[in-house]
């Protein structure tokens, strides 16, 4: 319920209150027999908020919902106002730093970049264990109605990047909250469900 009223703070039509997901960021199995209102109006332009926090990444999950799908990317312990982050549709993935292109599956593709990085500042440890060029870890897409595939790009100067790939360009929107960065991609741009 806190996302779908932090969405109607942002002016973003949202999900009705009684639409219950089909499944959560965990994979849980939840009840979908209530009636469901998609959202509309999300628009597919380039989403940015500038901000930056030191704290790393820890996870990046993902989970269907009866009108969307959604990434989350865990900063556990930074606050909203300290999360900053660039989304939008590219015709091609290309790795920060090398510049090497990053082959992503489907019609589409999103390139998120979040403003935390993925790893210690202090000492460059790794903290997410994602690998250049690989799916994420731990995030299987069986089922999703809008997401086919996703790479991890790395996390260059303080920065990490993913390459989602969409089955088509549909309209998404993206939340900062405290700890995450929300990523929601629509089933379709006219709201049906």
């Amino acid at each position: 319920m806190a996302v779908v009223l932090a969405g109607a703070a942002l002016g973003t039509a949202t999900v009705a209150a009684d639409a219950a997901p089909v499944t959560d960021a965990r994979s849980t199995v939840r009840d979908t027999t209530r009636s469901t209102a998609c959202a509309t109006g999300w628009g597919g332009h380039d989403k940015t908020r500038v901000a930056g926090t030191t704290t790393p990444v820890k996870d990046v999950r993902t989970g269907r919902h009866a009108c969307f799908d959604r990434m989350v990317v865990d900063v556990p312990g930074a606050s909203a106002d300290r999360l900053g982050y660039f989304v939008r549709y590219v015709d091609r993935l290309h790795q920060d730093g090398s510049g090497r292109p990053i082959a992503v599956g489907g019609g589409a593709v999103l390139e998120i970049r979040i403003a935390a990085p993925g790893y210690r500042p202090e000492s460059g440890a790794s903290t997410y264990p994602g690998r250049a060029g690989r799916p994420l870890p731990g995030v299987d897409l069986t089922g999703y109605r809008s997401f086919e595939d996703t790479r991890f790009a790395g996390s260059f100067e303080g920065e990490t990047q993913i390459g989602l790939g969409l089955r088509a360009r549909l309209p998404f929107r993206v939340l900062a909250l405290d700890g995450r960065v929300v990523v929601d991609v629509a089933h379709t741009w006219d709201g049906a469900r």
